[in-house]
């Protein structure tokens, strides 16, 4: 499985939620809703979620092992990060 294709739509107001991104796998499965979080420990991602009958929330996609959610998330965190250095510049030009 690859990850072919990461759209980041950044949030702009104010939380511990900074993205929402939509990935393709092999350029024939996409997976919406995949949520980039603010932690205590740094960014991580939240696989999209539905809330259950007894009022938690239950990941209605996610990778089926460690070492798979781990790729996923370090592609969707590395393309974040190119998002943000992108508007980096375009910010520091606004300012002056």
């Amino acid at each position: 499985m690859q990850v072919t294709d990461v759209r980041i739509r950044k949030i702009t107001k104010e939380g511990k939620m900074k993205a929402v991104v939509s990935i393709t796998l092999d350029d024939e499965f996409v997976i919406h809703d995949i949520k980039v979080i603010e932690g205590e420990k740094g960014l991580f991602i939240a696989m999209p979620s539905r809330r259950a009958g007894d009022g938690e929330y239950r990941d209605i996609a996610h990778p089926i092992n460690s070492e798979t959610r781990e790729k996923v998330q370090n592609i969707i965190l590395e393309k974040y990060s190119e998002v943000l250095d992108e508007e980096e510049p375009a910010n520091e030009l606004q300012s002056e």
